[in-house]
Parts: structure tokens; sequence; C-alpha cells
């Protein structure tokens, strides 16, 4: 949100509300178990050097849940891995 602020992509008052929502959403960190390893072997079959992105991909699919991201190439990329979407598709789906 910061970054489509900064950009100017979406105004201040919108970032305020979907940074609001974020911090009051009941989040709790999860690392399940395999995460590393999916990641790595992510990693492998999109020829990634870094595992750092796959990570993202790896925790979406393990926790069978979508994957929001403003990353155009993590969604093009990522897509036969997991399900990737951007924000233009939350009106779509």
């Amino acid at each position: 949100m910061h970054e489509l602020r900064w950009r100017k992509e979406i105004s201040g008052e919108l970032a305020a509300i979907a940074l609001n929502r974020l911090a009051a959403a009941d989040v709790s960190p999860r690392r399940p178990k395999g995460l590393i390893e999916e990641a790595w072997r992510i990693a492998d079959r999109l020829g990634w050097a870094k595992i750092y992105d796959a990570e993202y991909l790896a925790l979406a699919r393990l926790l069978k849940c979508r994957l929001l991201t403003t990353d155009a190439k993590l969604k093009a990329a990522g897509s036969g891995q997991a399900d990737v979407i951007g924000p233009a598709d939350l009106l779509l789906k």
C-alpha cells in the first residue's frame, strides 16, 4: 500500500483506510512445515537464484490461499505455481 501511495497510484486517504483495516485484521504469523523446502523447489522450477519471492508462492500453496501482489513479474511467473492475483483481480473474484 505504501508503494502504491508513494507512486500516486492510490490516494493517501485510500492508503490510510487500507492500513487501518490491515492493522485491525486478526492476523497471526505462520510458518507451515515445509515452507523453505517448497520455496526452494519453486525457485528451482522458475530458475530463480534467490528464494525470497518463491517463499510467498510456497506459502500460498501450503495455505491453499490466493497471493495478492502488485508485482507484475511475480504474478506472471508465479501463476503456474499458486493462485496469484493483482489488485484489479479483486474486483473480478
